[in-house]
């Protein structure tokens, strides 16, 4: 008998009275306790602890703000599903920096380095832990355009924002390609100095949309 074999022998032995699987308890939180004025403002506030920026403005206002947040860009990727109505402003209106990511055009990890700047949708935000989850959809693309250039800039519809994660569990599609970010990639391992940019992007650009 082979070592494999005797593993799986010691396995079968071992759930041979089928014990009993017991019930998990699920007595945790499972819904907010705040209103959505109060969550959207914890979000905020927790993001920027993270050494996040926070913009909040309405669905008329977002061209212009993501035209300032990308003025230093010297160019920037965005997934196919993006509202084209999103860069309806004289600078960003058929804008030569801007290049998508789609099927059929994918774009290189050296190709995607060479450009400053991303900007994605978002699936939900968890105010308590101030995390963005993106789940691959088509106006947030595949992980790859959100991890590589060094500056995020994500729009958060604010009709996505929950207050806990059970709620947003619930709100996610878990066989879906998940990013989950919270703050600017950073890390301390080194002498418990704080280093950013290690594993992401350096600057993450919030834009909660309060009409969204």
């Amino acid at each position: 008998m082979g070592a494999r074999e005797e593993i799986l022998e010691r396995i079968i032995s071992a759930l041979a009275d089928e014990p009993a699987i017991p019930e998990v308890p699920r007595t945790y939180r499972r819904s907010a306790d705040l209103s959505g004025q109060a969550i959207e403002a914890m979000l905020v506030e927790r993001l920027e602890d993270y050494q996040a920026h926070v913009d909040v403005v309405s669905s008329a206002g977002l061209p212009g703000t993501l035209e300032t947040l990308l003025e230093e860009a010297t160019g920037y990727v965005v997934p196919p599903g993006l509202p084209e109505s999103w860069f309806d402003v004289d600078g960003l209106r058929a804008d030569d920096r801007r290049v998508t990511d789609a099927p059929g055009h994918r774009l290189s990890v050296p190709e995607l380095d060479a450009l400053s700047s991303v900007v994605t949708s978002s699936t939900v935000s968890v105010a308590e832990s101030a995390t963005i989850v993106l789940d691959g959809s088509g106006d947030q693309g595949r992980r790859a355009i959100s991890l590589v250039p060094d500056q995020h800039v994500c729009i958060v519809p604010a009709s996505s924002i929950v207050q806990i994660l059970p709620e947003a569990m619930s709100r996610i599609e878990i066989t879906r390609p998940l990013t989950w970010i919270s703050g600017p990639s950073a890390t301390s391992d080194i002498e418990l100095e704080r280093v950013e940019g290690v594993h992401g992007p350096r600057r993450l650009d919030v834009v909660i949309v309060t009409d969204l």
